[in-house]
């Protein structure tokens, strides 16, 4: 959450170790749910019975997926927990908090495809596409971790909450599924296009195994990020560029 931003060279430090850790093991945990997951839900297709089979069986396919949706639970308790200390605690900027710039960013940069402007929106630490999805997959994986639990241990959550209507199973279930597969969409169709295929970082975006991001990268995605950490002002809209301040180190941010 709280990533230290270092200048080194020509590259800035973006994400810390922790956060790199963070990430890969919520991209395991993600693909064995999904692969567990949807085998389960399509289970009359060829190719998931294929799946489960090598699973060792349906219980096997159980266990494995009930088992992951725990460690995803605890990545997410973490990861909200975290955030929360850092925010209120150690007062990092809530750089992830979507604010009335996103959208007003979102039609900025649609004027510039567009060919309308000839300036992009100039972005902060992380853009719009960023926080919708960041935030996308956080409230989805509180609503997976919800009916995930209902599901398992029906019985206990009516001892819980007696006042719960018996159709809350159902409508679990198919909760628990249509978010599934939303997110898995989300995750083909957005998240590896912007991390892949996007032109600006093709063949494969670094920063999140790496950590680093380049100067020029920085610039043009982030100006707004690279002028609160270095002093410098960028060049405005209509091509000058005025002075420059002392080059700032570090800064802390949230997530």
């Amino acid at each position: 959450m709280a990533d230290v931003i270092k200048k080194n060279g020509e590259f800035f430090r973006r994400f810390n170790p922790l956060r790199i850790i963070e990430h890969q093991a919520n991209a395991i945990t993600f693909i064995v749910l999904v692969v567990t997951g949807v085998s389960q839900k399509f289970h009359d297709s060829a190719w998931a019975e294929w799946i489960i089979m090598n699973l060792g069986g349906i219980d096997n396919a159980r266990i494995i997926h009930r088992t992951t949706g725990l460690v995803f639970t605890a990545l997410t308790l973490q990861h909200i927990l975290t955030g929360s200390y850092g925010l209120i605690v150690k007062k990092w900027m809530p750089s992830m908090v979507i604010n009335l710039k996103d959208f007003t960013d979102a039609i900025d940069n649609l004027k510039y495809y567009f060919g309308i402007t000839d300036m992009p929106a100039r972005c902060d630490r992380y853009d719009y596409k960023q926080k919708f999805e960041y935030w996308g997959v956080v409230v989805g994986g509180v609503l997976m971790i919800m009916t995930g639990l209902t599901l398992w241990f029906p019985t206990k959550v009516f001892h819980l909450i007696p006042f719960l209507p018996g159709q809350i199973i159902p409508a679990a279930k198919a909760a628990h599924t249509n978010e599934a597969m939303l997110a898995l969409l989300v995750i083909v169709i957005w998240h590896i296009y912007n991390s892949v295929f996007s032109p600006e970082v093709f063949p494969l975006d670094t920063a999140i195994f790496t950590g680093r991001i380049s100067k020029e990268r920085m610039i043009h995605e982030h100006p707004l990020e690279y002028e609160r950490l270095t002093g410098e002002k960028l060049r405005d809209d209509a091509g000058s560029e005025e002075g420059k301040g002392p080059e700032g180190d570090e800064a802390g941010s949230a997530p």
